[in-house]
Protein backbone atom coordinates (compact mmCIF):
# COMPACT_ATOMS: atom_id res chain seq x y z
CA UNK A 1 0.00 0.00 0.00
CA UNK A 2 1.39 3.38 -0.97
CA UNK A 3 1.21 6.03 1.72
CA UNK A 4 -0.75 9.10 0.77
CA UNK A 5 -1.19 12.39 2.58
CA UNK A 6 -4.21 12.45 4.86
CA UNK A 7 -6.39 15.51 4.35
CA UNK A 8 -9.73 17.02 5.20
CA UNK A 9 -11.45 18.22 2.04
CA UNK A 10 -13.21 21.56 2.14
CA UNK A 11 -13.07 22.80 -1.47
CA UNK A 12 -16.05 23.64 -3.66
CA UNK A 13 -15.55 20.64 -5.94
CA UNK A 14 -16.37 18.34 -3.05
CA UNK A 15 -19.08 20.56 -1.54
CA UNK A 16 -21.87 18.52 -3.13
CA UNK A 17 -20.06 15.19 -3.08
CA UNK A 18 -20.09 14.55 0.67
CA UNK A 19 -23.58 14.77 2.16
CA UNK A 20 -22.72 13.00 5.42
CA UNK A 21 -21.22 14.85 8.37
CA UNK A 22 -18.09 12.70 8.19
CA UNK A 23 -17.03 10.26 5.48
CA UNK A 24 -14.20 7.75 5.74
CA UNK A 25 -12.90 6.41 2.42
CA UNK A 26 -10.64 3.37 1.94
CA UNK A 27 -8.91 3.96 5.27
CA UNK A 28 -6.03 1.63 6.09
CA UNK A 29 -3.65 1.68 9.04
CA UNK A 30 -0.67 -0.66 9.30
CA UNK A 31 2.13 -0.84 11.88
CA UNK A 32 4.87 -3.08 10.53
CA UNK A 33 3.17 -6.34 9.60
CA UNK A 34 0.15 -5.66 11.79
CA UNK A 35 -2.91 -4.37 9.93
CA UNK A 36 -5.17 -2.35 12.22
CA UNK A 37 -7.66 -1.11 9.61
CA UNK A 38 -8.10 -2.59 6.16
CA UNK A 39 -9.80 -0.45 3.48
CA UNK A 40 -12.47 0.94 5.80
CA UNK A 41 -15.20 3.03 4.17
CA UNK A 42 -18.07 4.34 6.29
CA UNK A 43 -20.06 7.45 7.14
CA UNK A 44 -21.19 9.22 10.30
CA UNK A 45 -24.46 11.13 9.97
CA UNK A 46 -25.67 14.29 11.63
CA UNK A 47 -27.97 13.84 14.63
CA UNK A 48 -26.55 10.46 15.63
CA UNK A 49 -24.28 9.49 18.50
CA UNK A 50 -21.85 6.68 17.64
CA UNK A 51 -20.23 4.62 20.38
CA UNK A 52 -16.95 3.14 19.10
CA UNK A 53 -16.31 -0.28 20.63
CA UNK A 54 -13.69 -2.96 20.08
CA UNK A 55 -11.35 -5.24 21.98
CA UNK A 56 -8.23 -3.72 23.58
CA UNK A 57 -5.79 -2.96 20.77
CA UNK A 58 -8.46 -2.96 18.07
CA UNK A 59 -7.70 0.68 17.24
CA UNK A 60 -10.45 2.75 18.90
CA UNK A 61 -8.21 5.62 20.04
CA UNK A 62 -6.17 5.41 16.83
CA UNK A 63 -9.34 5.87 14.78
CA UNK A 64 -10.32 8.95 16.80
CA UNK A 65 -6.86 10.45 16.33
CA UNK A 66 -7.12 9.96 12.57
CA UNK A 67 -10.55 11.56 12.17
CA UNK A 68 -9.40 14.41 14.47
CA UNK A 69 -6.42 15.04 12.14
CA UNK A 70 -3.89 14.20 14.86
CA UNK A 71 -2.50 11.18 13.06
CA UNK A 72 -2.09 10.14 9.42
CA UNK A 73 -3.38 6.79 8.17
CA UNK A 74 -1.30 4.55 5.95
CA UNK A 75 -3.73 5.29 3.13
CA UNK A 76 -7.24 6.60 2.58
CA UNK A 77 -8.93 9.84 3.57
CA UNK A 78 -11.43 11.45 5.92
CA UNK A 79 -13.85 14.13 4.72
CA UNK A 80 -15.67 16.55 7.01
CA UNK A 81 -18.72 18.24 5.50
CA UNK A 82 -17.63 21.68 4.22
CA UNK A 83 -18.31 24.58 6.55
CA UNK A 84 -18.78 22.38 9.63
CA UNK A 85 -16.82 22.68 12.85
CA UNK A 86 -15.21 19.78 14.67
CA UNK A 87 -14.41 19.76 18.39
CA UNK A 88 -12.22 17.20 20.17
CA UNK A 89 -12.09 16.52 23.90
CA UNK A 90 -8.49 17.38 24.82
CA UNK A 91 -6.47 14.58 26.44
CA UNK A 92 -3.47 16.75 27.40
CA UNK A 93 -4.61 18.20 30.72
CA UNK A 94 -1.66 20.63 30.91
CA UNK A 95 -2.01 22.18 27.46
CA UNK A 96 -3.73 25.35 28.72
CA UNK A 97 -1.90 25.80 32.02
CA UNK A 98 -1.06 29.46 31.28
CA UNK A 99 -4.62 30.35 30.24
CA UNK A 100 -7.46 31.33 32.53
CA UNK A 101 -10.35 28.89 32.88
CA UNK A 102 -12.73 31.14 30.91
CA UNK A 103 -10.19 31.73 28.14
CA UNK A 104 -9.64 27.97 27.87
CA UNK A 105 -13.36 27.48 27.25
CA UNK A 106 -13.48 30.20 24.60
CA UNK A 107 -10.57 28.56 22.77
CA UNK A 108 -12.84 25.58 22.22
CA UNK A 109 -14.53 27.56 19.43
CA UNK A 110 -11.44 28.40 17.38
CA UNK A 111 -13.10 30.62 14.71
CA UNK A 112 -14.87 32.65 17.40
CA UNK A 113 -11.76 32.95 19.57
CA UNK A 114 -9.66 34.05 16.59
CA UNK A 115 -12.21 36.73 15.72
CA UNK A 116 -12.39 37.90 19.34
CA UNK A 117 -8.58 38.16 19.49
CA UNK A 118 -8.57 40.28 16.32
CA UNK A 119 -11.16 42.60 17.79
CA UNK A 120 -9.32 42.91 21.09
CA UNK A 121 -6.11 43.83 19.24
CA UNK A 122 -7.92 46.48 17.19
CA UNK A 123 -9.64 47.91 20.28
CA UNK A 124 -6.27 48.17 22.01
CA UNK A 125 -4.80 50.12 19.07
CA UNK A 126 -7.88 52.04 17.98
CA UNK A 127 -7.50 54.54 15.14
CA UNK A 128 -9.90 56.09 12.68
CA UNK A 129 -8.27 53.98 9.97
CA UNK A 130 -9.21 50.66 11.59
CA UNK A 131 -12.74 51.74 12.64
CA UNK A 132 -14.25 50.33 9.45
CA UNK A 133 -12.45 47.02 9.96
CA UNK A 134 -13.73 46.86 13.55
CA UNK A 135 -17.28 47.40 12.28
CA UNK A 136 -16.96 44.52 9.80
CA UNK A 137 -15.58 42.18 12.44
CA UNK A 138 -18.27 43.20 14.93
CA UNK A 139 -20.96 42.14 12.46
CA UNK A 140 -19.29 38.74 12.06
CA UNK A 141 -18.87 38.49 15.81
CA UNK A 142 -22.57 39.15 16.37
CA UNK A 143 -23.52 36.55 13.75
CA UNK A 144 -21.47 34.01 15.73
CA UNK A 145 -23.26 35.02 18.96
CA UNK A 146 -19.92 36.32 20.20
CA UNK A 147 -21.35 38.93 22.57
CA UNK A 148 -22.87 36.13 24.65
CA UNK A 149 -19.76 33.93 24.54
CA UNK A 150 -18.47 34.82 28.00
CA UNK A 151 -21.84 34.30 29.69
CA UNK A 152 -22.47 31.06 27.77
CA UNK A 153 -19.04 29.74 28.79
CA UNK A 154 -19.62 30.75 32.41
CA UNK A 155 -23.01 28.99 32.45
CA UNK A 156 -21.49 25.78 31.09
CA UNK A 157 -18.72 25.89 33.71
CA UNK A 158 -21.28 26.34 36.47
CA UNK A 159 -23.30 23.38 35.16
CA UNK A 160 -20.14 21.28 35.42
CA UNK A 161 -19.45 22.33 38.99
CA UNK A 162 -16.75 24.97 38.33
CA UNK A 163 -17.88 27.90 40.44
CA UNK A 164 -17.57 31.52 39.32
CA UNK A 165 -14.69 32.09 41.77
CA UNK A 166 -12.51 29.89 39.54
CA UNK A 167 -13.42 31.37 36.13
CA UNK A 168 -10.41 33.72 36.04
CA UNK A 169 -8.03 31.27 37.75
CA UNK A 170 -5.11 29.92 35.72
CA UNK A 171 -5.61 26.32 34.61
CA UNK A 172 -2.33 25.28 36.27
CA UNK A 173 -3.83 26.19 39.64
CA UNK A 174 -6.74 23.74 39.31
CA UNK A 175 -6.63 20.15 40.53
CA UNK A 176 -6.83 17.25 38.10
CA UNK A 177 -10.58 16.68 38.38
CA UNK A 178 -11.35 20.37 37.88
CA UNK A 179 -9.17 20.42 34.75
CA UNK A 180 -11.10 17.48 33.32
CA UNK A 181 -14.38 19.38 33.74
CA UNK A 182 -12.99 22.55 32.14
CA UNK A 183 -11.67 20.61 29.13
CA UNK A 184 -15.05 18.92 28.81
CA UNK A 185 -16.74 22.33 28.77
CA UNK A 186 -14.20 23.47 26.15
CA UNK A 187 -15.12 20.57 23.85
CA UNK A 188 -18.85 21.24 24.22
CA UNK A 189 -18.65 25.04 23.93
CA UNK A 190 -20.33 26.63 20.95
CA UNK A 191 -22.28 23.53 19.86
CA UNK A 192 -19.78 22.04 17.39
CA UNK A 193 -21.19 20.16 14.39
CA UNK A 194 -19.01 17.13 15.11
CA UNK A 195 -17.96 16.22 18.64
CA UNK A 196 -15.21 13.64 19.23
CA UNK A 197 -14.68 12.27 22.74
CA UNK A 198 -12.24 9.64 23.99
CA UNK A 199 -13.22 8.30 27.44
CA UNK A 200 -15.09 11.48 28.46
CA UNK A 201 -16.29 10.05 31.81
CA UNK A 202 -12.78 9.37 33.17
CA UNK A 203 -12.22 11.22 36.47
CA UNK A 204 -15.78 12.59 36.50
CA UNK A 205 -18.06 12.07 39.48
CA UNK A 206 -21.59 10.69 39.35
CA UNK A 207 -23.30 14.11 39.16
CA UNK A 208 -21.09 15.38 36.33
CA UNK A 209 -21.50 12.18 34.30
CA UNK A 210 -25.26 12.42 34.75
CA UNK A 211 -25.19 16.03 33.52
CA UNK A 212 -23.13 15.01 30.48
CA UNK A 213 -25.50 12.12 29.68
CA UNK A 214 -28.47 14.49 29.69
CA UNK A 215 -26.60 17.08 27.62
CA UNK A 216 -25.60 14.59 24.92
CA UNK A 217 -29.02 12.90 24.93
CA UNK A 218 -30.45 16.25 23.77
CA UNK A 219 -27.53 17.14 21.48
CA UNK A 220 -28.61 17.42 17.85
CA UNK A 221 -25.21 17.30 16.14
CA UNK A 222 -22.99 14.30 15.39
CA UNK A 223 -21.11 12.70 18.28
CA UNK A 224 -18.40 10.01 18.06
CA UNK A 225 -17.33 8.62 21.44
CA UNK A 226 -15.11 5.90 22.89
CA UNK A 227 -16.08 4.84 26.40
CA UNK A 228 -15.90 1.81 28.69
CA UNK A 229 -18.88 3.11 30.68
CA UNK A 230 -21.84 0.99 29.57
CA UNK A 231 -24.45 3.13 31.30
CA UNK A 232 -23.05 6.16 29.48
CA UNK A 233 -23.12 4.36 26.11
CA UNK A 234 -26.67 3.21 26.76
CA UNK A 235 -27.79 6.72 27.74
CA UNK A 236 -26.36 8.65 24.77
CA UNK A 237 -25.75 6.33 21.80
CA UNK A 238 -28.08 5.86 18.86
CA UNK A 239 -25.55 3.58 17.14
CA UNK A 240 -22.73 1.27 18.13
CA UNK A 241 -19.73 1.23 15.78
CA UNK A 242 -17.95 -2.07 16.20
CA UNK A 243 -14.28 -2.42 15.23
CA UNK A 244 -13.76 -6.07 14.35
CA UNK A 245 -11.53 -7.85 11.81
CA UNK A 246 -10.04 -4.50 10.70
CA UNK A 247 -13.44 -3.10 9.69
CA UNK A 248 -15.99 -0.76 11.26
CA UNK A 249 -19.67 -1.70 11.21
CA UNK A 250 -22.52 0.46 12.52
CA UNK A 251 -25.44 -1.10 14.43
CA UNK A 252 -28.64 0.72 15.35
CA UNK A 253 -29.25 0.88 19.08
CA UNK A 254 -27.21 1.30 22.23
CA UNK A 255 -24.55 -0.93 23.80
CA UNK A 256 -26.98 -3.20 25.66
CA UNK A 257 -28.86 -3.95 22.44
CA UNK A 258 -25.61 -4.66 20.61
CA UNK A 259 -24.32 -6.93 23.38
CA UNK A 260 -27.53 -8.89 23.88
CA UNK A 261 -28.16 -9.25 20.15
CA UNK A 262 -24.58 -10.43 19.47
CA UNK A 263 -24.94 -12.99 22.27
CA UNK A 264 -28.24 -14.15 20.78
CA UNK A 265 -26.61 -14.43 17.34
CA UNK A 266 -23.76 -16.48 18.84
CA UNK A 267 -26.23 -18.87 20.50
CA UNK A 268 -28.16 -19.26 17.28
CA UNK A 269 -24.95 -19.94 15.37
CA UNK A 270 -24.18 -22.74 17.82
CA UNK A 271 -27.63 -24.21 17.30
CA UNK A 272 -26.98 -25.59 13.84
CA UNK A 273 -30.08 -27.80 13.85
CA UNK A 274 -32.51 -25.04 14.70
CA UNK A 275 -34.88 -24.24 11.83
CA UNK A 276 -34.53 -20.91 10.05
CA UNK A 277 -38.14 -20.00 10.81
CA UNK A 278 -37.59 -20.53 14.55
CA UNK A 279 -34.43 -18.44 14.51
CA UNK A 280 -36.18 -15.62 12.67
CA UNK A 281 -39.06 -15.60 15.16
CA UNK A 282 -36.62 -15.55 18.07
CA UNK A 283 -34.82 -12.55 16.55
CA UNK A 284 -38.09 -10.72 15.88
CA UNK A 285 -39.28 -11.33 19.46
CA UNK A 286 -35.95 -10.01 20.78
CA UNK A 287 -36.22 -6.79 18.72
CA UNK A 288 -39.83 -6.31 19.81
CA UNK A 289 -38.93 -6.63 23.49
CA UNK A 290 -35.95 -4.32 23.17
CA UNK A 291 -37.90 -1.70 21.23
CA UNK A 292 -40.56 -1.66 23.97
CA UNK A 293 -37.87 -1.05 26.61
CA UNK A 294 -36.20 1.68 24.55
CA UNK A 295 -39.51 3.50 24.19
CA UNK A 296 -39.55 3.99 27.98
CA UNK A 297 -35.92 5.00 28.34
CA UNK A 298 -34.43 8.45 28.90
CA UNK A 299 -32.65 8.47 25.55
CA UNK A 300 -35.83 7.75 23.59
CA UNK A 301 -37.61 10.80 25.00
CA UNK A 302 -34.60 13.12 25.27
CA UNK A 303 -32.54 12.57 22.14
CA UNK A 304 -34.48 13.65 19.09
CA UNK A 305 -32.63 11.30 16.75
CA UNK A 306 -33.11 8.15 18.81
CA UNK A 307 -33.58 4.68 17.31
CA UNK A 308 -36.39 4.66 14.78
CA UNK A 309 -36.00 1.16 13.46
CA UNK A 310 -34.17 -1.99 14.48
CA UNK A 311 -33.59 -4.63 11.83
CA UNK A 312 -32.85 -8.32 11.97
CA UNK A 313 -29.95 -7.63 9.61
CA UNK A 314 -28.37 -5.54 12.39
CA UNK A 315 -27.96 -8.63 14.55
CA UNK A 316 -24.64 -10.31 13.84
CA UNK A 317 -22.33 -12.61 15.74
CA UNK A 318 -19.22 -10.97 17.23
CA UNK A 319 -15.71 -12.41 17.34
CA UNK A 320 -15.28 -11.08 20.90
CA UNK A 321 -13.70 -13.29 23.57
CA UNK A 322 -15.31 -12.90 26.98
CA UNK A 323 -13.37 -14.05 30.05
CA UNK A 324 -15.02 -16.67 32.26
CA UNK A 325 -15.12 -14.89 35.64
CA UNK A 326 -16.64 -17.30 38.14
CA UNK A 327 -16.39 -16.67 41.87
CA UNK A 328 -17.05 -19.74 43.99
CA UNK A 329 -16.86 -20.14 47.80
CA UNK A 330 -15.08 -22.82 49.80
CA UNK A 331 -17.77 -22.40 52.44
CA UNK A 332 -20.90 -20.41 53.09
CA UNK A 333 -20.47 -17.64 55.65
CA UNK A 334 -22.59 -17.43 58.77
CA UNK A 335 -24.92 -14.56 59.64
CA UNK A 336 -22.22 -12.33 61.14
CA UNK A 337 -20.03 -10.86 58.37
CA UNK A 338 -18.45 -7.61 59.57
CA UNK A 339 -18.98 -5.26 62.50
CA UNK A 340 -17.44 -1.77 62.38
CA UNK A 341 -17.58 0.55 65.39
CA UNK A 342 -16.52 4.21 65.52
CA UNK A 343 -14.02 3.90 62.67
CA UNK A 344 -12.27 7.15 61.67
CA UNK A 345 -9.41 8.01 59.31
CA UNK A 346 -7.64 11.16 58.17
CA UNK A 347 -4.90 12.14 55.73
CA UNK A 348 -2.55 15.04 56.42
CA UNK A 349 -4.94 16.46 59.04
CA UNK A 350 -7.87 16.21 56.60
CA UNK A 351 -10.73 14.02 57.82
CA UNK A 352 -11.61 11.33 55.29
CA UNK A 353 -14.37 9.71 57.34
CA UNK A 354 -15.31 9.55 61.01
CA UNK A 355 -17.57 7.65 63.42
CA UNK A 356 -18.42 4.87 60.98
CA UNK A 357 -20.76 2.30 62.56
CA UNK A 358 -21.99 -0.50 60.29
CA UNK A 359 -22.92 -4.15 60.53
CA UNK A 360 -22.74 -6.25 57.36
CA UNK A 361 -25.20 -9.09 56.97
CA UNK A 362 -25.13 -12.28 54.96
CA UNK A 363 -26.02 -11.62 51.32
CA UNK A 364 -25.30 -7.87 51.44
CA UNK A 365 -23.91 -6.45 48.22
CA UNK A 366 -22.76 -3.03 49.33
CA UNK A 367 -21.80 -0.06 47.19
CA UNK A 368 -19.31 1.82 49.37
CA UNK A 369 -19.46 5.44 48.25
CA UNK A 370 -17.86 8.78 49.11
CA UNK A 371 -17.39 12.14 47.42
CA UNK A 372 -13.69 11.69 48.20
CA UNK A 373 -12.27 8.54 46.60
CA UNK A 374 -9.39 8.61 49.08
CA UNK A 375 -11.91 7.82 51.82
CA UNK A 376 -13.16 4.59 50.26
CA UNK A 377 -9.63 3.41 49.46
CA UNK A 378 -8.51 4.10 53.04
CA UNK A 379 -11.55 2.20 54.32
CA UNK A 380 -10.63 -0.92 52.33
CA UNK A 381 -6.97 -0.64 53.29
CA UNK A 382 -7.91 -0.55 56.97
CA UNK A 383 -10.26 -3.53 56.69
CA UNK A 384 -7.46 -5.50 55.02
CA UNK A 385 -4.80 -4.60 57.60
CA UNK A 386 -2.81 -2.45 55.19
CA UNK A 387 -3.34 0.80 57.12
CA UNK A 388 -4.24 1.82 60.66
CA UNK A 389 -7.42 3.73 61.55
CA UNK A 390 -7.23 6.90 63.66
CA UNK A 391 -9.81 5.40 65.99
CA UNK A 392 -12.45 2.71 66.21
CA UNK A 393 -12.36 -1.01 65.56
CA UNK A 394 -13.76 -3.73 63.30
CA UNK A 395 -14.30 -7.47 63.56
CA UNK A 396 -14.77 -10.02 60.79
CA UNK A 397 -17.12 -12.92 61.37
CA UNK A 398 -15.29 -16.17 62.22
CA UNK A 399 -16.80 -17.96 59.22
CA UNK A 400 -15.74 -15.30 56.69
CA UNK A 401 -12.82 -15.39 54.27
CA UNK A 402 -11.93 -12.20 52.42
CA UNK A 403 -10.52 -11.48 48.99
CA UNK A 404 -9.48 -7.92 48.06
CA UNK A 405 -8.97 -6.20 44.71
CA UNK A 406 -7.08 -2.97 45.61
CA UNK A 407 -7.06 0.23 43.62
CA UNK A 408 -3.26 0.06 43.38
CA UNK A 409 -2.03 -3.46 42.57
CA UNK A 410 1.60 -2.54 41.83
CA UNK A 411 3.00 -4.37 44.88
CA UNK A 412 1.79 -7.66 43.40
CA UNK A 413 3.81 -7.26 40.17
CA UNK A 414 7.32 -6.29 41.30
CA UNK A 415 8.88 -9.58 40.19
CA UNK A 416 9.67 -11.40 36.95
CA UNK A 417 7.72 -14.60 37.62
CA UNK A 418 5.85 -16.26 34.78
CA UNK A 419 2.08 -15.93 35.18
CA UNK A 420 1.88 -19.63 36.09
CA UNK A 421 4.42 -19.16 38.90
CA UNK A 422 2.90 -15.82 39.85
CA UNK A 423 -0.54 -17.35 40.45
CA UNK A 424 0.99 -20.39 42.18
CA UNK A 425 1.94 -18.07 45.09
CA UNK A 426 -1.64 -18.23 46.31
CA UNK A 427 -2.14 -21.97 45.98
CA UNK A 428 -2.83 -23.70 49.31
CA UNK A 429 -2.84 -27.40 48.32
CA UNK A 430 -0.67 -29.65 46.16
CA UNK A 431 -3.51 -29.98 43.68
CA UNK A 432 -3.79 -26.21 43.35
CA UNK A 433 -0.03 -25.95 42.73
CA UNK A 434 -0.19 -28.21 39.68
CA UNK A 435 0.37 -26.34 36.42
CA UNK A 436 -2.76 -27.70 34.76
CA UNK A 437 -4.87 -26.37 37.65
CA UNK A 438 -3.25 -22.92 37.54
CA UNK A 439 -3.48 -22.72 33.75
CA UNK A 440 -7.21 -23.37 34.12
CA UNK A 441 -7.67 -20.17 36.13
CA UNK A 442 -5.43 -18.20 33.78
CA UNK A 443 -7.23 -19.60 30.76
CA UNK A 444 -10.55 -18.34 32.09
CA UNK A 445 -9.02 -14.87 31.99
CA UNK A 446 -7.80 -15.35 28.38
CA UNK A 447 -4.18 -16.17 29.28
CA UNK A 448 -3.82 -19.37 27.28
CA UNK A 449 -0.85 -21.15 25.71
CA UNK A 450 2.24 -18.95 25.55
CA UNK A 451 0.34 -16.06 27.14
CA UNK A 452 0.51 -17.89 30.49
CA UNK A 453 4.32 -17.80 30.34
CA UNK A 454 4.57 -14.01 30.18
CA UNK A 455 6.48 -12.47 33.06
CA UNK A 456 4.39 -10.45 35.49
CA UNK A 457 6.53 -7.30 35.14
CA UNK A 458 5.60 -6.68 31.49
CA UNK A 459 1.81 -6.78 31.79
CA UNK A 460 -0.51 -3.98 30.76
CA UNK A 461 -2.92 -2.44 33.25
CA UNK A 462 -5.80 -4.58 32.00
CA UNK A 463 -3.72 -7.77 32.08
CA UNK A 464 -2.73 -7.07 35.69
CA UNK A 465 -6.37 -6.72 36.72
CA UNK A 466 -7.23 -9.98 34.95
CA UNK A 467 -4.39 -11.67 36.86
CA UNK A 468 -5.76 -10.27 40.11
CA UNK A 469 -9.17 -11.69 39.22
CA UNK A 470 -7.58 -15.11 38.58
CA UNK A 471 -6.04 -14.84 42.05
CA UNK A 472 -9.40 -13.94 43.61
CA UNK A 473 -11.17 -16.82 41.88
CA UNK A 474 -8.55 -19.28 43.15
CA UNK A 475 -8.92 -17.99 46.73
CA UNK A 476 -12.63 -18.97 46.78
CA UNK A 477 -13.49 -16.38 49.45
CA UNK A 478 -17.03 -15.70 50.64
CA UNK A 479 -16.48 -11.93 50.99
CA UNK A 480 -15.21 -9.86 48.03
CA UNK A 481 -13.88 -6.32 48.40
CA UNK A 482 -13.43 -4.39 45.16
CA UNK A 483 -11.95 -0.88 44.85
CA UNK A 484 -12.63 0.48 41.33
CA UNK A 485 -12.61 -3.01 39.74
CA UNK A 486 -13.31 -1.86 36.17
CA UNK A 487 -10.14 0.27 35.88
CA UNK A 488 -8.09 -0.73 32.80
CA UNK A 489 -10.56 -3.44 31.71
CA UNK A 490 -12.16 -3.62 28.26
CA UNK A 491 -15.92 -3.78 27.77
CA UNK A 492 -15.87 -7.55 27.36
CA UNK A 493 -14.15 -8.08 30.71
CA UNK A 494 -16.33 -5.47 32.42
CA UNK A 495 -19.52 -7.11 31.17
CA UNK A 496 -18.40 -10.61 32.21
CA UNK A 497 -17.25 -9.26 35.60
CA UNK A 498 -20.59 -7.52 36.16
CA UNK A 499 -22.54 -10.68 35.35
CA UNK A 500 -20.36 -12.71 37.73
CA UNK A 501 -20.89 -10.35 40.67
CA UNK A 502 -24.63 -10.27 40.05
CA UNK A 503 -24.68 -14.08 40.35
CA UNK A 504 -22.27 -14.32 43.32
CA UNK A 505 -23.95 -15.81 46.42
CA UNK A 506 -21.58 -14.32 48.99
CA UNK A 507 -21.09 -10.80 50.34
CA UNK A 508 -19.65 -7.96 48.26
CA UNK A 509 -18.23 -4.55 49.14
CA UNK A 510 -17.79 -2.52 45.98
CA UNK A 511 -16.61 0.98 45.07
CA UNK A 512 -16.91 1.93 41.42
CA UNK A 513 -17.40 4.83 39.01
CA UNK A 514 -19.13 2.38 36.65
CA UNK A 515 -22.80 3.29 37.03
CA UNK A 516 -24.01 -0.03 35.63
CA UNK A 517 -21.90 -1.96 38.13
CA UNK A 518 -23.26 0.04 41.06
CA UNK A 519 -26.87 -0.16 39.93
CA UNK A 520 -27.03 -3.84 38.98
CA UNK A 521 -24.83 -5.36 41.71
CA UNK A 522 -25.59 -3.31 44.84
CA UNK A 523 -28.56 -3.83 47.14
CA UNK A 524 -27.24 -1.55 49.88
CA UNK A 525 -25.48 1.84 49.80
CA UNK A 526 -23.02 2.89 52.50
CA UNK A 527 -21.66 6.43 52.13
CA UNK A 528 -18.61 7.48 54.13
CA UNK A 529 -18.50 11.17 55.07
CA UNK A 530 -16.34 13.32 57.37
CA UNK A 531 -19.28 13.45 59.78
CA UNK A 532 -20.51 9.88 59.90
CA UNK A 533 -22.15 7.32 57.66
CA UNK A 534 -25.34 7.13 55.58
CA UNK A 535 -26.57 3.54 55.29
CA UNK A 536 -29.57 2.51 53.15
CA UNK A 537 -30.92 -0.70 51.66
CA UNK A 538 -31.84 0.44 48.14
CA UNK A 539 -30.40 0.59 44.62
CA UNK A 540 -27.78 3.14 43.63
CA UNK A 541 -30.21 5.08 41.40
CA UNK A 542 -32.80 5.22 44.19
CA UNK A 543 -30.16 6.49 46.60
CA UNK A 544 -28.88 9.22 44.29
CA UNK A 545 -32.35 10.46 43.38
CA UNK A 546 -33.78 10.53 46.93
CA UNK A 547 -34.32 14.18 47.95
CA UNK A 548 -34.20 13.51 51.69
CA UNK A 549 -30.91 11.63 51.34
CA UNK A 550 -29.51 14.47 49.25
CA UNK A 551 -30.33 16.94 52.03
CA UNK A 552 -28.69 14.63 54.57
CA UNK A 553 -25.59 14.32 52.39
CA UNK A 554 -25.27 18.10 52.13
CA UNK A 555 -25.37 18.43 55.90
CA UNK A 556 -22.82 15.67 56.49
CA UNK A 557 -20.32 17.04 53.99
CA UNK A 558 -21.00 20.63 54.99
CA UNK A 559 -21.17 21.57 51.29
CA UNK A 560 -23.49 21.05 48.33
CA UNK A 561 -23.31 17.27 47.70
Amino acid sequence: MQSQKFAFIYNKVNRLKFKDMLSVSNLSVQFGKRILFDEVSTTFNNGNCYGIIGANGAGKSTFLKIIADKMDPTSGSVHLEPGKRMSVLEQNHNLHDEDTVLETILKGNKPLYKLKSQLDALYADYTDENAEKIGELQVQFEEMNGWNADSDAAAMLSNLGIKEDYHYTLMKDLDGKQKVRVLLAQALFGNPDLLIMDEPTNDLDYETISWLENFLANYESCVIVVSHDRHFLDSVCTHISDIDFGKINHFSGNYTFWYESSQLAARQHAQQNKKAEEKKKELEDFIRRFSANVAKSKQATSRKKMIEKLNISDIKRSSRRYPAIIFERDREAGDQILNVQGLSASLENEVLFSNIDINLNKGDKVVVYSKDSRATTAFYQILNGKEQADSGKFDWGVTTTQSYLPLDNSEFFNNKLSLVDWLRQWATTEEEREEVHIRGFLGKMIFSGEEALKTSDVLSGGEKVRCMLSRMMMMRANVLMLDEPTNHLDLESITAFNNSLTNFKGTIMLTTHDHEFAQTVGNRIIELTPNGVIDRYMTFDEYMSDKKIKEQREKMYGVNA
